[in-house]
């Protein structure tokens, strides 16, 4: 924290991020953000979902070479922006430089560089996505344990079960003595499936997991305002911002987000070891 903001200055400007926070992601303000995503980023989504863990990794490196002493290879390298520009990102990345630009202009604001604000705005709104995922997960798994009482930590888990459902569902349907008698042949000789209907199950799982990580939001922003997530976070980027700090780190709500995907694989490589 910089010497000349004072403890006045300091709450004045916990009271303009409380307000922001409110407006913003509240319910009314969240519904108005994700009006931004019905568009073309019902098409960039199944794709950023795709890059994340090529996100992960980037970051992991540029982490890694800047502890061993590239730091300039590894800002150069936590810098680069993996995910596909999103129309509701540029509105948050646009909201949150009105909100320091408007703190500066009060004399409370990090009166940073322009390149280092833009760059932690796009740096939080890359995190905002991340929670929208682990929402996602959690939803997945809770799916999977009303539809099938079994953990379904992401769709790779709960593809094989949706699968087995829409096989059998297809074969009773097709079975020449009547579904009735189709439902008890079937009971007894489970329908065998192929792993290509476990494939395509899993794409079309990942292509509505995307569309619901798009407006995952919906949810998890008035739960990380009334939290106080929200607040906490955007305060950190200011107080970044103070010290010159680049946002070379890795956030953990990455690391939660790809927890999820990796105790996911690591669920199905079991049960098929099994």
């Amino acid at each position: 924290m910089p010497a000349t903001l004072t403890d006045d200055a300091l709450s004045r400007r916990q009271a303009a991020v409380s307000r922001f926070v409110r407006k913003r992601y509240g319910l009314r303000g969240t519904l108005r953000l994700h009006r931004a995503a019905l568009g073309l980023d019902l098409l960039r989504a199944p794709v950023n979902v795709m890059l994340s863990p090529v996100f992960l990794l980037t970051r992991l490196l540029a982490w890694l070479l800047s502890r061993l002493g590239a730091k300039r290879a590894g800002a150069w390298l936590g810098a680069r922006r993996v995910f596909l520009p999103s129309d509701m990102g540029r509105v948050i990345e646009r909201d949150l430089l009105a909100l320091i630009a408007d703190l500066d202009a009060q004399g409370i604001g990090p009166d940073a560089p322009p390149d280092a604000v833009r760059h932690q705005a796009a740096a939080l709104a890359e995190t905002r996505n991340a929670v929208s995922e682990i929402t996602t997960s959690l939803i997945v798994l809770a799916s999977g344990w009303l539809l099938f009482n079994r953990a379904t930590p992401g769709v790779i888990s709960l593809a094989g079960p949706l699968a087995e459902i829409r096989a059998h569902a297809t074969a009773v349907d097709d079975f020449l003595l009547g579904n009735t008698l189709g439902r008890a042949w079937y009971w007894a000789f489970p329908v065998q499936l192929s792993s290509w209907e476990v494939v395509l199950t899993g794409v079309a799982l990942a292509v509505m997991g995307s569309l619901v990580t798009t407006f995952a939001g919906l949810i998890a922003d008035p739960v990380q305002l009334w939290a106080g997530t929200h607040r906490r976070r955007i305060m950190r980027l200011l107080e970044r911002l103070d010290r010159a700090e680049p946002a070379s780190g890795i956030e953990r709500e990455h690391l939660l987000a790809r927890a999820g995907d990796l105790s996911d694989a690591l669920l199905m490589l079991w049960r098929n070891l099994r």
